[in-house]
């Protein structure tokens, strides 16, 4: 079977042999891919809707494998057991509702090895919580597909060896050191549009156009930083 190129990255990034837990399952399409290619013993597709739940059991289903996923309707983490998985998988939802997602599952949160997180928003604030709740982020992927950028991450506990920089924290370490090319269609797109703002605002008139005009300047100053990664 096949995956779309994020589900696909998201499935690489799974350590082999570790027991999954994907909360927002949609369809099962993840847990069913890894357990029909062998890369994990059993899973957990949880979701807090009954319709995804429903398809996610129907493709479980499909392909024979109800004795290896379990389907569980579960607000976040409420419904999951601490010792229940290895690697725990959100994707495909803001940033905001999954760090209340970890937050609210704190304990339950503790007993994964491993986290692999795709946020739709608010990135940068999801890296710095990662590391204000014990986890460092040891690998990074930023996925285009049908004109939609995903970025992914990979956490596990313990502390990183360094802090990461402003640039690091905003775009991506590791990204910016393999010079990832969607980062930089990322970086490209977002200067294009810090450019279109800053022509607009270039003769607004008040206080407020001029703080917006400091704050998109400081934005593209980032942007370009780390666009200068890519040269040579």
């Amino acid at each position: 079977m096949q995956l779309s190129l994020r589900l696909s990255a998201i499935a690489e990034m799974v350590t082999e042999g570790n027991r999954l837990v994907d909360v927002g399952c949609d369809h099962g399409y993840l847990p069913v891919y890894l357990i029909f290619e062998k890369k994990i013993p059993q899973a957990i597709a949880a979701d807090v809707g009954k319709g995804p739940l429903s398809r996610a059991r129907e493709h479980i289903h499909q392909y024979g494998l109800d004795n290896y996923i379990e389907t569980r309707l579960s607000d976040g983490l409420k419904e999951i057991g601490k010792e229940e998985g290895d690697t725990l998988v959100i994707a495909g939802m803001g940033g905001p509702l999954m760090e209340k997602i970890l937050t609210e599952g704190e304990e339950t949160r503790k007993g994964f090895r491993e986290l692999i997180l795709q946020p739709q928003s608010d990135i940068p604030h999801v890296r710095k919580f990662l590391f204000e709740n014990g986890y460092h982020i040891v690998n990074e992927e930023m996925v285009l597909e049908e004109g939609k950028i995903y970025p992914l991450m990979k956490a596990v506990p313990g502390k990183a060896d360094r802090e990461w920089t402003e640039e690091e924290l905003e775009f991506g370490k590791f990204l910016l050191e393999k010079c990832h090319p969607v980062l930089r269609q990322y970086l490209e797109r977002e200067l294009r549009i810090r450019k279109e703002i800053l022509e607009r605002l270039k003769d607004a008139p008040g206080a407020s156009a001029g703080q917006r005009r400091q704050e998109v300047e400081e934005e593209k100053r980032k942007i370009l930083t780390a666009l200068r990664r890519y040269e040579g």
